[in-house]
């Protein structure tokens, strides 16, 4: 049935597949289709990378001969380049960290810790990832608070109306994801952060499958504090950012104690430093952190809105060619608007089993609980297979997905 199918291509040869080289050059035969996961690194990132180590490497904040002063300025501009690149009013409001789940657990024992009190309540939803999901779900168990959960609609949104008492005087934080991992969907980041204002609530929003994708404006959301990482985006591993509005930055304590944080220590007491660096302790991830600006320079050279579109059309055909298999069903449904990632189960074929046919004919997807196991046991499911479309890929990636179901059903029946 699959091999009948073809894509409507939408675009039928992709102009930047030639950036990435372990796509264009090492394994021009992969069909990459797992970018929700992970992303791959164009080649200005990865010069990046090498150049940060071979011609500017040294250490970041603490030397005052020529290579530590370049070195430094290479690091602050980065931070400013990453700060322009999600709206913030200033750099000093973002913080490198080493993951956005680094950052979420920065917020929740740096903010949320040391402010809440028995009996009040911290929301989260439905569709979160683990990494924002364990970390409210144990300040709140070890402070006695209540951990509230925003549930779905039938249609997969979130059921806002039905969470009664989240906007009242309990609710300390309300922390929700801008694109699930697993969904797709786009929640309403906007308004939700704009009721939350009204009602002196602070907003937490997870952006790691939202930026590097459509363009993401920090002020417009109003959020008061905001999530990313740098391999979602194009950018190496291992350095995420945390945006922070300077007046809920100002009310943190950092996570981690140690060197370039503090301006004075004694024996009994220390002195945080400025922010942004008090939460910067220990040697800087200059590469990383050098990388990490080169991936969003080269989208913003592309475009946000142009890498949105052609990313969303090719979605779009996606899950239109899908929709066509009378044994595949789509969550939440083929009517459901979703951005980059779609996840599906086909009748009489686990996921893993799936997932490993396309992997021998060259298709990456994904399988499994995407670590959203509250969203799984909601749906009844124990995982889905999942395709997420990124700047690279074209229709030719998802005809070859097709080809790999029809494999899969020869093979399993």
């Amino acid at each position: 049935m699959g091999s009948a199918l073809k894509i409507k291509r939408p675009l039928t040869h992709n102009i930047y597949k030639k950036d990435f080289p372990l796509l264009h050059d090492t394994h021009p035969q992969l069909h990459y289709l797992d970018n929700a996961a992970t992303t791959h690194k164009p080649q200005s990132v990865i010069d990046a990378i090498v150049d940060a180590y071979s011609q500017t490497y040294g250490p970041i904040h603490r030397g005052l001969y020529p290579l530590a002063e370049a070195a430094t300025a290479a690091y602050e501009e980065a931070r400013e380049t990453l700060a322009h690149f999600i709206g913030a009013a200033s750099s000093k409001e973002l913080i490198f960290t080493r993951s956005a789940t680094e950052a979420i657990n920065l917020v929740a024992q740096g903010w949320a810790r040391p402010r809440l009190r028995e009996g009040d309540c911290i929301w989260v939803t439905r569709m979160e990832h683990h990494s924002n999901f364990l970390p409210w779900q144990r300040i709140c168990s070890q402070k006695g608070a209540d951990l509230k959960i925003v549930e779905l609609k039938e249609d997969g949104m979130l059921d806002w109306e039905s969470a009664e008492g989240l906007f009242d005087r309990p609710t300390r934080l309300i922390v929700l994801t801008q694109v699930s991992n697993v969904l797709g969907v786009e929640n309403p980041v906007r308004a939700i952060c704009a009721k939350a204002q009204q009602a002196g609530i602070p907003v937490l929003v997870d952006g790691a499958q939202a930026v590097g994708h459509q363009p993401v404006n920090v002020r417009e959301l109003d959020c008061d504090f905001f999530t990313f990482s740098g391999h979602k985006m194009y950018g190496p591993t291992g350095i995420g950012a945390l945006y922070g509005k300077i007046e809920r930055l100002e009310e943190m304590e950092p996570l981690l104690l140690g060197g370039g944080i503090v301006d004075q220590v004694d024996d009994r007491h220390f002195t945080l430093g400025s922010i942004p660096e008090r939460f910067e302790a220990g040697s800087p991830n200059l590469a990383g952190a050098i990388g990490f600006a080169a991936a969003a320079n080269y989208l913003l050279e592309i475009g946000l809105a142009q890498v949105h579109t052609q990313v969303s059309q090719l979605s779009r055909a996606a899950l239109d060619a899908l929709s066509q298999c009378p044994d595949i069903r789509l969550l939440p449904g083929r009517n459901t608007q979703r951005h980059t990632i779609i996840s599906f189960i086909v009748d009489g074929i686990h996921p893993h089993d799936l997932a490993q046919i396309a992997g021998e004919a060259g298709v990456a997807i994904r399988a499994g609980h995407h670590c959203c196991q509250p969203l799984m046991n909601t749906l009844g499911l124990n995982g889905t297979a999942r395709l997420s479309l990124g700047l690279y890929n074209d229709a030719a990636d998802v005809d070859a997905l097709l080809l790999a179901l029809d494999q899969a059903r020869r093979l399993i029946g």
